[in-house]
């Protein structure tokens, strides 16, 4: 080949070079995810985390695209059905690493899914902030990629067991799903009263899948406990509010976990949710910011957001937008700016340590008057609490 020739293959090749990096710099970002759309999860993935992911993409996309180092680019999401199957998770996961080769990736619903994908996403490298994973053993696996927006179960018990503290609560009767959420929610609680020298007169799990809990709960109400407390997953709060209807179990303070803070809990079960508590961090109150937040869901959606882990799901939305604005696509530079930096979300400012979220404190919430008030801490309620809970109607 002539010098001539070889020149101009030489430019040639820059060219493409040059077309390809222009290219890659405007191409989308694309982000994936599973998440469950069928199956027992679908209820609070459909609450809590998939309207925010596309809310999210919606906005960003109409502002431009994601400021990437400085340069506006479109957000695509790839999203699959895990249809609430563990084995799922994690084969769509591994999927959307090596064969898709998305950019970055959300996280599924649920502790147990998240503690399936947690070895994949250190494998792999994928920075992930999970709003609706607890437990210390996640941490404790100690990965870089994850980070837990949530609570953690001791952080959230022991505000539980601070106001039952305050209330001058002498006796507590208990139930968790057995699972890994509900076993550190279990352990966590029960340590939390002793601690506060609250005597446990009963303690029950039960499992995943459960269809009848009246004959445990009408155990528990001949216990005549101060208070009664749920650790339970969305399909089993609405059957434990319902079946205590059923038999008039009424203790001062009625207490169950994920799916209370739901609006489609207070919407299905109606007059009885009135004094029921359960887990929160927020409502339309708590700030400008989550007023702000909660109406840009309802116009979108026309359904309100949850008042625990929508918010945590948005703020986890909002430090990665953060973060790849100052450090682009490069997924080792995304874990360590989260890692190293304090976060604005709509939920107050978030920093992590050890991938935990250690800005937001443990909140215990309420129904009142078709609200989800936060009745504790004293410095972040917005009501204060209904104590003794009224009778169920």
């Amino acid at each position: 080949m002539s010098l001539s020739l070889r020149w101009k293959a030489l430019a040639v090749a820059l060219l493409v070079a040059a077309g390809a990096n222009a290219f890659a710099q405007d191409a989308p970002v694309r982000i994936g995810y599973a998440i469950a759309r069928t199956g027992p999860w679908a209820t609070g993935a459909q609450v809590s985390q998939e309207p925010n992911y596309i809310m999210w993409a919606d906005q960003v996309n109409a502002a431009g695209g994601l400021n990437v180092k400085g340069k506006k680019r479109k957000v695509e999401l790839v999203g699959y059905d895990d249809r609430s199957e563990t084995e799922t998770v994690v084969r769509t996961y591994e999927k959307l690493m090596t064969s898709d080769k998305v950019d970055l990736i959300l996280p599924p619903w649920g502790t147990g899914a998240n503690f399936a994908v947690l070895p994949l996403i250190t494998k792999h490298g994928y920075p992930m902030l999970a709003p609706t994973a607890t437990g210390r053993k996640l941490l404790q696996l100690k990965s870089p990629y994850f980070f837990a927006l949530l609570q953690q179960p001791d952080v959230m018990m022991d505000a539980l067991a601070e106001y039952l503290a305050a209330r001058s609560t002498k006796t507590v009767a208990f139930i968790h799903v057995d699972e890994l959420f509900g076993l550190e929610q279990a352990s966590a609680l029960e340590a939390s009263l002793k601690e506060k020298k609250i005597q446990i007169v009963a303690k029950k799990s039960y499992p995943m899948g459960v269809k009848d809990l009246q004959p445990v709960l009408n155990e528990m109400k001949s216990l005549n406990p101060d208070a009664f407390v749920s650790l339970s997953y969305p399909p089993d709060t609405f059957l434990v509010t319902g079946q205590s209807k059923a038999i008039a179990f009424n203790p001062k303070v009625f207490y169950a976990a994920v799916g209370t803070a739901f609006p489609v809990y207070r919407d299905k079960m109606g007059a009885m949710v009135e004094g029921v508590m359960g887990l929160g961090t927020w409502n339309p109150k708590s700030s400008p910011a989550a007023k702000a937040y909660f109406d840009a869901h309802v116009a979108k959606f026309k359904k309100e957001p949850d008042r625990w882990a929508s918010a945590h799901a948005w703020a986890g939305l909002q430090i990665l937008q953060q973060a790849v604005e100052k450090a682009g696509v490069d997924r080792k530079a995304v874990r360590d700016y989260i890692a190293a930096n304090e976060f604005d979300t709509v939920i107050g400012k978030i920093r992590f340590k050890g991938g935990e979220n250690i800005s937001t404190p443990g909140v215990v919430s309420q129904w009142q008057s078709g609200e989800f008030e936060v009745v504790w801490p004293p410095q972040r309620s917005t009501s204060a609490s209904l104590y003794p809970k009224p009778a169920f109607k």
